[in-house]
């Protein structure tokens, strides 16, 4: 199995940006798990009402398996919100990976989404997400990075600690 690294975190925190960027310096495939939610989960958020975890399993199935596929033929990228320690478990059990988590403060996060269009995810969700999120633990080994910085630095800070 080659390299997997997920990039996990909330809605607005900057996870497609930093997986697309990741996987291009690194000559990785690059997915992001938005792509494999069914559509009952998209009308659900986009009707205003977080996932419960019934809707989830499903999906991070979906996503698993895609992820799997990816990495038996090359390096993969894949982003997931993974806000908590049981769904980033789950998709652990289905493929090994290392772990990048963007440090997004609340406000940051919230100017941001405000400002994005065609996203099927409502700024409302974001305070719900903050509720929900377990942030990764020391024995997960996460690469944290802070979205306060340049693109390019957050790339750099990923790339030094992977080495």
């Amino acid at each position: 199995m080659n390299e997997v690294i997920l990039v996990m975190g909330v809605a607005g925190c900057g996870k497609t940006t930093i997986g697309k960027t990741l996987a291009e310096a690194r000559g990785a495939a690059f997915l992001d798990a938005d792509d494999y939610h069914p559509p009952k989960n998209v009308t659900h958020m986009g009707a205003g009402k977080p996932l419960n975890d019934e809707l989830r399993w499903p999906w991070l199935d979906a996503l698993g398996d895609a992820v799997r596929a990816s990495a038996r033929d090359r390096p993969t990228v894949f982003t997931c919100s993974a806000l908590k320690r049981i769904y980033r478990d789950y998709l652990r059990a289905s493929v090994r990976y290392r772990l990048v988590y963007p440090d997004a403060p609340f406000a940051v996060v919230s100017q941001r989404m405000a400002a994005r269009k065609d996203h099927f995810m409502p700024v409302k969700l974001l305070r719900s997400q903050y509720h929900v999120l377990n942030p990764p633990t020391k024995d997960e080994e996460p690469i944290v990075v802070s979205i306060e910085q340049p693109l390019e630095d957050i790339i750099a800070d990923i790339q030094t600690a992977l080495s």
